[in-house]
């Protein structure tokens, strides 16, 4: 039985964020919740009914505001900056509701802009907020072994790695606010150039009349080594796509990193090209696979 806790809210129960706010009540926090389709919240507290029942409280809340009242930090995961300004600023958003002092965490991944603004309107109400997108996707979520990267101050950051060890295995402050998104900006950029080069990888094995299989197995214990090759180049090999983080998904993050590299006179040459080889995909009616579908680009041609 995990030891009591304070009170938490967390806004956005998604395939991260469902599993996230269900490590914070076995954790033994208590955990009001909000999602837009009231269904999602509903089935989210009658999983975890059986910890409430036992020292924790749960309950699924009609606005992002009453979910946020009493709350000692109220975190956020949905889907992007529109998404986050109406449930954090909108009128029932979680501003309205939270106590002097309180703690916004948003695990959005979202623009660097959206940061500085919830940073600048929290100081506005005397609450303190901490940008912190999160990698390892849904199977990280459910195992509780998330990366966490944090844009904010010290002395917030501090406050909140208890949480983080619920549903984290890494967790680090990368600079002010809104360092945390330029970060996973970084992460999302070197995804894409690892799947291209992946796809374009097992490709080849195929072509060649080389066993999938005993080439990953091989080349994944050298240089080429990375956690795509790891966990998705069998599945590529077998045309399946039917899981995993979503090319919608991965579209709009990189949208996301492509405007920040133009503000910032950054070149990202290879990650617009792997965009616009997402947007044939989405063509293709892959809008909801994997990111690693990539893949049947060359498929589709064969």
């Amino acid at each position: 039985m995990a030891e009591q806790k304070g009170q938490v809210a967390f806004i956005g129960l998604g395939v991260m964020g469902f599993p996230m706010a269900g490590h914070l009540v076995r954790a033994g926090y208590s955990v009001n919740v909000y999602n837009r389709t009231s269904a999602k919240a509903e089935l989210w507290c009658a999983e975890y009914a059986e910890a409430a029942a036992q020292n924790v409280h749960v309950a699924r809340c009609a606005t992002p505001a009453l979910a946020a009242q009493g709350a000692e930090v109220v975190f956020v995961c949905v889907g992007n900056d529109d998404d986050v300004r109406q449930v954090v600023m909108g009128g029932d958003g979680v501003l309205s509701g939270m106590n002097s002092g309180a703690l916004l965490v948003d695990h959005t991944t979202a623009s660097q802009d959206l940061a500085l603004e919830l940073s600048s309107a929290c100081q506005e109400r005397d609450l303190a907020f901490l940008d912190a997108p999160v990698s390892g996707g849904q199977a990280g979520a459910e195992n509780g072994a998330l990366t966490v990267m944090v844009g904010g101050s010290e002395d917030n950051f501090k406050r909140v790695g208890e949480y983080f060890e619920a549903y984290a295995k890494k967790y680090s402050l990368m600079g002010p606010a809104g360092a945390g998104q330029l970060t996973k900006m970084v992460n999302q950029i070197c995804i894409a150039g690892v799947l291209q080069g992946l796809s374009e990888g097992v490709h080849f094995a195929q072509q060649a009349g080389l066993d999938v299989g005993k080439v990953v197995d091989v080349i994944s214990q050298g240089a080429a080594q990375s956690w795509q090759m790891n966990n998705r180049a069998s599945t590529m090999a077998e045309d399946e796509y039917e899981f995993g983080f979503a090319v919608d998904w991965m579209r709009k993050d990189l949208s996301i990193a492509l405007a920040a590299g133009r503000s910032l006179d950054a070149r990202l040459p290879m990650t617009a090209l792997v965009d616009q080889f997402y947007a044939d995909v989405q063509e293709m009616g892959g809008g909801r696979w994997d990111t690693s579908s990539l893949l049947r680009r060359f498929t589709a041609r064969t």
